[in-house]
């Protein structure tokens, strides 16, 4: 991959660059958070510098992976086995070998109950990332219902707010997708009501094209050179000084703020070095898998050496080659032939990325301080059969929010144990329930945010996740 520089060594190569969300999905700012106050680490809290997020887009099954029920009818339980694993108290799934392996790392969380009245990915996104439940435009609008301004902020733009930036990179960065787009870009991804300066940074990767992540929006048209921008900017700030006396509204100072940041990271030399994974000894790239899911699982954990507190990788959906065959966008939305999309497709790809990930944090000192969460916006209905891909002869699974697992890593989280139930087909929550708001309030503790105090426009204070309670056995 090109680098830019700022040098005389020639001029910056054409390159895209996104600063936040380029489509200004999240509009103009709405408030302001306040200063976090910082909690102390040890006597149960978490340790993590840094978050990734690991979004496993269109609804994962969770009886089929986690939360097996081998004493259910078949109706229900479905072909697959459970195993024994490196922790006694965890079985997984027979085609989760590796993971199996790890096991000593996780919590697995089986009793998330995320009831959305729609049944449907965009409330089940909204609620999963944002920790709030979908307000009635989601029932309403369905598909329709774009992210919205004054939406509640992601979990990685409250942490993006409440932490200092580490690097000359964005606090919050998503890879390799924005999820949805363009068609059906979901809401709960961006950082809405908190401002636009709390976007991710969105990069894309290349299912074609594993090794290559670009950051596409902000084009050096050919020709230019660092100094010739830095010398238009320079130009600029002269011409305006003046008028920016009378120009204190917050949108703005975020565009001012925007722009900063934007040349910040065009004329950072060492700018496009953490999405490099060409860069990786070929053993490395070969341990998480050479696919584009494995690979972003890669660049996040070298944007948690490069200091980014929050990396969100959405899974990469492949329509091309798995639509068909699953009745799916090609990602975990599996209505027909779930059990040969998972087996054959879906769990040996995420097997081996999300182990290799869990086994280099580890491997280099980085656990610790780096939580891993892996969610989805829904489970899938325990009895098989979708009516919409012929019914049980299908072997399909339908969307089921109302109860789902998270698997929690690192950051503090004790490892090699569960936490609830649920009941005896996976249908609902039993023992110790917990909701996205729940888990929401589990990561802010993880990362030491004990204040989710904010300000409107109008300078009042309001909360940014009044409800839920952070799950404090984990640690």
């Amino acid at each position: 991959m090109n680098r830019l520089t700022r040098s005389g060594s020639g001029p910056v190569s054409r390159r895209r660059f996104l600063v936040a969300s380029s489509c200004g999905l999240a509009s103009l700012p709405l408030g302001r958070p306040l200063a976090a106050a910082q909690a102390p680490v040890g006597g149960g809290r978490g340790k993590a510098k840094s978050t990734i997020l690991f979004f496993l887009c269109g609804g994962a099954s969770h009886i089929d992976m986690w939360d097996m029920k081998p004493d259910a009818p078949a109706e229900y339980r479905g072909p697959f086995q459970p195993i024994a694993t490196s922790a006694p108290g965890i079985r997984l799934c027979e085609h989760l070998p590796l993971l199996a392996k790890q096991a000593h790392h996780l919590a697995v969380v089986n009793s998330v109950g995320a009831t959305v009245n729609t049944n449907d990915h965009h409330a089940g996104y909204y609620y999963n990332l944002t920790g709030h439940v979908p307000d009635p435009t989601f029932l309403s609008l369905g598909n329709n219902r774009t992210p919205f301004p004054d939406d509640w902020p992601s979990i990685g733009a409250v942490v993006a707010a409440k932490q200092p930036q580490r690097s000359s990179l964005p606090s919050f960065i998503t890879l390799p997708q924005k999820a949805g787009a363009p068609a059906y870009t979901r809401p709960g991804q961006f950082s809405a009501r908190l401002g636009l300066e709390f976007d991710p940074l969105y990069v894309n990767g290349d299912l074609n094209d594993p090794l290559k992540f670009q950051v596409p929006a902000l084009v050096l048209q050919d020709g230019n050179t660092a100094e010739r921008l830095l010398q238009r900017k320079s130009l600029l700030d002269r011409l305006t000084a003046d008028s920016r006396n009378f120009d204190a509204f917050a949108a703005s100072r975020t565009w001012d703020g925007h722009q900063q940041r934007a040349l910040s990271l065009l004329l950072s030399a060492g700018t496009t070095q953490a999405f490099d994974v060409a860069q990786e000894p070929v053993a490395v790239r070969e341990r998480y898998g050479e696919n584009v899911n494995g690979m972003s699982l890669l660049v996040a954990r070298r944007l948690v050496e490069a200091g980014v507190p929050f990396i969100t990788v959405f899974w990469q959906e492949d329509l091309a080659r798995l639509g068909k065959k699953c009745a799916s966008a090609g990602g975990w939305d599996t209505h027909s032939n779930n059990f040969n999309c998972l087996k054959e497709d879906l769990l040996p790809v995420f097997d081996q990325a999300f182990s290799a990930l869990i086994e280099d944090l580890a491997q280099r000192g980085m656990l610790d301080e780096t939580l891993l969460l892996v969610t989805s916006e829904m489970g899938r209905k325990p009895k098989i059969g979708d009516p919409r891909s012929g019914g049980p002869s299908g072997a399909g699974r339908d969307h089921w929010t109302h109860c789902h697992t998270n698997i929690l890593v690192g950051g503090g989280i004790q490892g090699g144990q569960t936490y609830g139930t649920s009941d005896r087909f996976a249908e609902y929550p039993a023992d110790n329930p917990v909701t996205p708001a729940d888990i929401a309030k589990t990561v802010y503790h993880a990362m030491g945010i004990d204040s989710l105090d904010a300000i409107d426009p109008q300078g009042r204070p309001y909360n940014l996740l009044e409800e839920g309670t952070a799950i404090t056995k984990l640690f």
